[in-house]
């Protein structure tokens, strides 16, 4: 159960940090929902995204080495 909320947090962390950047490099203003709480740099959400992928990486592996 812990390893699937990890891997759901980190999803959500790598599509908001993901979509911030893009937003911020492809337009004018971030995409996504953190944009309407805080204003966040570029490299803010690119450490966001690095950081929702290794939390999305490790959960799905410890998801699948509790399985086997």
């Amino acid at each position: 159960m812990k390893n699937e909320v990890i891997a759901v947090i980190g999803w959500i962390t790598l599509v908001q940090g993901v979509l911030g950047a893009g937003g911020q490099i492809f337009g004018d203003k971030a995409w996504g929902l953190l944009q309407k709480w805080w204003e966040i740099p570029t490299a803010g959400y690119v450490v966001l995204a690095l950081a929702g992928l290794v939390l999305a990486v490790w959960g799905e592996g410890a998801k699948k080495r509790a399985k086997a």
